[in-house]
This record gives C-alpha cells, sequence and structure tokens, in this order.
C-alpha cells in the first residue's frame, strides 16, 4: 500500500487490517491511500490510484459509462463530508472491466486538516440480476447501443497498446452482450495467435488460459466460419452443431475443442477486418443466456468489430513506428572506446509506452589531443522525430569536439547555434565533459551543462555528491545570447562519474529532489560494485517503477587498482 508521509500515515497503515477494499481520499476526493484488499478488487496498483480522481477514475454505469458527477452519492461523500452509501454500482477495474459492488463512505478524523473521507467497498452480486450480465445485445435499447457504440470508440482510441486495447474490448462486449469472447489474431507471418478466451463469472471476466495460445494456419479453401472470419470474407452465426461433422483442418479441430470446453450453444463470429488488412477475428458466444443471438446482435457486433479495427490498425501503425525508431536509436548508440586505467560501461532503456520512445543518447569519444569526450542528452520530444535529431545533434556535437580544442562551454554554444540554423531540433538538454590525464596521474573533468540533471560523482568509499555546477539553459532556448559556463572538478581514483537522462529519476509520484536523493542514495551503496554490476543495480534500483520514459546512462570509472 502507498501512503502519505505525516497524519495520514497511521490511517494509511491501518487500512490494511481490514477484510474489505477500502481507500482513502482528501476534501478533492483525490485517493491518498488504499489497502491491499482494494488493489486486488480493483486490479490496479496504489501507484495506479494514489493522486487520481476516484470518482473520475473509478465510478461507472452498469453500461460502462462515466457516472454522471451530478448523479454521485459517493462524490457528493468526498466533497460534502456526508455519510454515504450505495448498492448495484459499478467500478471499473485496471484491466477495463467492471466490478459490481456496494460501497460506504464516510468522514474520516485523522487529528489535522485537511479533511478525508473513508471509503469502503466489497464485491457483490446483485439480487435478480445474477451480478453478471446487463440486457444481452438483442435486447438493448436504441439509445443502449448508441451508447455502447460510443464507449467502443472512445475506450480504444484512447490507447496505442494493442493488448489494451483488445482486453478493453472483451471488457465492453462481455457480459453486456455475451457470457464469452473468443479474440484471435493473425500476425506479421499470417500465424494466428488465440489470444483471449474470456468469461463473465461473478460479475468480473476470468481468462482461460488452457484455451488460449497458437492456433494451426488459416485455410484457404476451407468454408468453415472461424477460417472464413479470418480470411475476412464474412461473419457467421454458429452453434457446436457447426463443428460435429469432419474437420477439414486444425482449426476446425481446436474449434470443436472450445464449443466443448465452453458450453457455449450459441455463437457469432465477425472478421476484425481494416481498411488495408485482416487482422483476426472476434467471436461471441452464449452458454449461460439461454437465447441466442439474433440478427440485431449480429448488425451490432459488426459495427463493434470496425470501430476496434481501426483503432487496432492505428495501435499496429504506431507500434512499428516505435520499433522503427526505437532500431535506429539503438544502432546510433555508439561503442565505448577504451582506455588503460579507466573503464566505461552505458545503458539504453527505451520506455515502456510506444508513445515515450526517442530522444535519449549518450556518447563516449577520444579527442585528438587524447582527452575523452563524454555526453548524455536528452531531445525534447517523443517520436522517429525525436531519434532523428537526436542524431543530428550527437553527430555534430563530435564535430565540434573533435576539430576544435576548445572547453566544453565553447563547443555547446557552438551546437546551440547549431539547432537553431542546422540541425531540426527545437530544444534539448546535455553534459558534455572533457575528461583527461594530467602529468601527476590524476584525472580532471572540465563540464558544462545546458539544462540537464546534473551528474553524479561517488567515490570509492562510498561519497556521493552531484556536480551542480556549470549549469546554463537548455540547447534552442535563446541560441548565442548567454554565455556557458564551464566547470572542473577532480575524478578520485576509483571513483565512478554517472551521467543520465531524466527518465532514471523523474517519478508523477514525486518530487525531483527525491528521486535525486534516491538516486545517490543507491549510487553509494553500490559503490564497490563492479562496473557493470554497478550500473544494472543502479537501473534496476533507482528508477522509479512508475516510470514511462526511456533511459540513458553512462558511468565511467578511473583506476583500476581494484575490483573494477
Amino acid at each position: 500500500m502507498m501512503s502519505p508521509d505525516g497524519p495520514r500515515a497511521a490511517v494509511a497503515r491501518a487500512l490494511d487490517t481490514l477484510g474489505t477494499g477500502a481507500f482513502l481520499a482528501d476534501e478533492q476526493g483525490l485517493i491518498v491511500a488504499v489497502n491491499a484488499r482494494g488493489e486486488q478488487l480493483l486490479a490496479r496498483p496504489a501507484t495506479d490510484l494514489v493522486g487520481r480522481d476516484a470518482h473520475d477514475l473509478l465510478h461507472r454505469t452498469s453500461c460502462g459509462e462515466p457516472m454522471p458527477r451530478a448523479e454521485c452519492r459517493m462524490l457528493e461523500s468526498l466533497l460534502g463530508g456526508r455519510t454515504q452509501q450505495g448498492e448495484e454500482e459499478w467500478l471499473e477495474r485496471g484491466d477495463g472491466t467492471l466490478v459490481p459492488v456496494g460501497w460506504l463512505a464516510t468522514p474520516c478524523d485523522i487529528g489535522t486538516p485537511p479533511s478525508a473521507t473513508l471509503v469502503l467497498f466489497h464485491s457483490a452480486r446483485f439480487p435478480g440480476r445474477t451480478g453478471r450480465r446487463s440486457p444481452a445485445g438483442g435486447r438493448l435499447s436504441e439509445l443502449e447501443r448508441l451508447a455502447l457504440l460510443a464507449r467502443t470508440t472512445t475506450l480504444l482510441t484512447s490507447t496505442l497498446d494493442i493488448h489494451k486495447a483488445l482486453r478493453r474490448l472483451i471488457s465492453l462486449v462481455v457480459p453486456r452482450i455475451a457470457d464469452w469472447a473468443v479474440i484471435d489474431l493473425i500476425g506479421e507471418r499470417d500465424d494466428v495467435l488465440r489470444f483471449a478466451v474470456a468469461h463473465a463469472e461473478g460479475g468480473t471476466v476470468k481468462f482461460r488460459e488452457d484455451l488460449q495460445g497458437p492456433m494451426p494456419p488459416v485455410p484457404q479453401e476451407s468454408l468453415m466460419p472461424l477460417s472464413r472470419a479470418l480470411r475476412g470474407v464474412a461473419s457467421s452465426s454458429v452453434g457446436p452443431e457447426t463443428y460435429q461433422g469432419p474437420p477439414d483442418s486444425g482449426i476446425a479441430v481446436e474449434q470443436r475443442r472450445l464449443f466443448e470446453a465452453t458450453g457455449m450453444h450459441s455463437a457469432i463470429m465477425v472478421p476484425l477486418r481494416s481498411m488495408h488488412d485482416v487482422m483476426g477475428a472476434l467471436t461471441l458466444g452464449r452458454a449461460d443466456d439461454p437465447e441466442r443471438f439474433t440478427a440485431a446482435d449480429t448488425a451490432l457486433l459488426e459495427d463493434i468489430a470496425r470501430r476496434a479495427s481501426l483503432a487496432l490498425e492505428n495501435a499496429r501503425l504506431y507500434q512499428r513506428q516505435r520499433q522503427v525508431a526505437e532500431t535506429m536509436q539503438r544502432h546510433l548508440l555508439p561503442k565505448l572506446p577504451r582506455s588503460p586505467g579507466r573503464r566505461m560501461a552505458a545503458r539504453y532503456l527505451p520506455a515502456p509506452d510506444a508513445s515515450h520512445v526517442g530522444g535519449d543518447w549518450y556518447d563516449a569519444f577520444t579527442l585528438t589531443d587524447g582527452a575523452t569526450a563524454l555526453a548524455v542528452g536528452d531531445v525534447v520530444g517523443h517520436d522517429l522525430e525525436a531519434a532523428a535529431g537526436m542524431a543530428q545533434l550527437r553527430n555534430m556535437l563530435r564535430a565540434y569536439a573533435v576539430s576544435q580544442q576548445k572547453p566544453p562551454s565553447k563547443i555547446v554554444e557552438w551546437l546551440d547555434q547549431a539547432t537553431l540554423h542546422i540541425a531540426e531540433v527545437s530544444m534539448a538538454t546535455l553534459v558534455f565533459v572533457r575528461m583527461s590525464e594530467q602529468a601527476d596521474g590524476r584525472c580532471e573533468l572540465s563540464w558544462t551543462n545546458a539544462g540537464h540533471p546534473p551528474p553524479l560523482l561517488v567515490t570509492r568509499e562510498g561519497e556521493a555528491c552531484y556536480l551542480t555546477d556549470g549549469h546554463g539553459i537548455l540547447l534552442g532556448v535563446t541560441p548565442g545570447q548567454f554565455r556557458r559556463p564551464d566547470a572542473t572538478a577532480e575524478l578520485p581514483p576509483g571513483a565512478t562519474l554517472l551521467l543520465y537522462t531524466d527518465g532514471l529519476i523523474e517519478s508523477p509520484a514525486h518530487g525531483l529532489d527525491e528521486g535525486l536523493a534516491r538516486l545517490s542514495r543507491h549510487a553509494a551503496a553500490l559503490a564497490r560494485y563492479p562496473l557493470e554490476s554497478f550500473i544494472d543495480e543502479l537501473l534496476a534500483r533507482a528508477r522509479p517503477p512508475d516510470n514511462d520514459d526511456d533511459v540513458a546512462m553512462l558511468a565511467v570509472r578511473h583506476g583500476l587498482g581494484w575490483s573494477s
């Protein structure tokens, strides 16, 4: 459980002693703590809940629409400090499914202002409604059908993650239209994957992993319904009798197994077909509901499938762009130079979100006078354009640094001018370091910082300090209007210098100072680890779990007279 510091901490810890789901909200309706049972019921980690508006994030109508704020008694309690309770209501889980709940919200005196509200909730099965479904597709009113289609468009176009979009699709149709939903996907090489077999059970959606996985290839001559749907031919209404005869393919064998395992007596299969390709098929089936599907159900499902296919095509296209950008970025990252008495290690970790790949980079190269140049930077933006801008910036930095024997500040001033006149980069941050061996064996650092997080120096004894001098504004803001500062320091024998991008320290839930402190603390603890282990462990320990940005790291250790 995540909880705030101060007076609410005791209350937050006490939530875990409760046998039901619970969260604590502040006077604005923002969640400040949640217990483990609440995380489980909502299928959301605390990091996804804390700091979010409880009503907007969770409360839904039975059709999955956001509960109108004017009609919400839970919100009235959160904002007005009144005790309220509700039954036969719905909360949205992290996977997009709905959980039926009963709840109680009451003011909670935690000893100091501002006020707080405690919300207790439990999973419920509604009397007379089985807790499994709203009226099925053939019994939906025209208004409910339109609302469902609008919800489909909203939910599926709000993510570029294909797996998340498909799970949201399942949550829309199960249990509202059917007991079962099956999604089969066609891969890049025309292979077929049974992505999901989902069943409405007790108000939630359960997945049958034993029925999921790779499928036999699609036979081009087969007239069986799923084969036709996967070729984009047509929708079909089917039942278990459809697959009782001699199978014409491996897919037909799998379909017979599906009907036997699920008990479906009626099903509809529709292609997931975009403007350019067939991406798979969606099957909805009924086992618990005795009514068979109607022509109206088929028309509704075809409309849902068209909207889903458009969203899936967009997600696939964006995923391909992300793969191109990531591949381009990895190929542009350099091989690290070797130098006697010195070791280097670097890491690049792409963002988990397809929309956040792009501009983080590092570089290290030898200068004509024998010194070593080090750089880490971040181009503003998260797309293929940012990755291309990163390549331009890195190449120009190399050209200036190798051809001109000037201090780091002068090199970066020229680079700043280039962002305006040559490079297709709007803004960027950068730390540029010159590392040179002195006649007496000392290692001297000189650097300039263009709006980037400060380098971290960690001694062999575990003393960590940030090199905060030499700091100036980021590149591309006011090229040529200000002189950039230089700073110098000595890198002691056995010490490690770490350059990194903000993805290693920034977190939506915590301040930048906290991220810097966490990085410093872990780096000090790892000071005597071999350098490769140092950088791997630091990435694993210091990177915030809720970070959604890419990370670049470059570590240099001076003096190899001990474990390096």
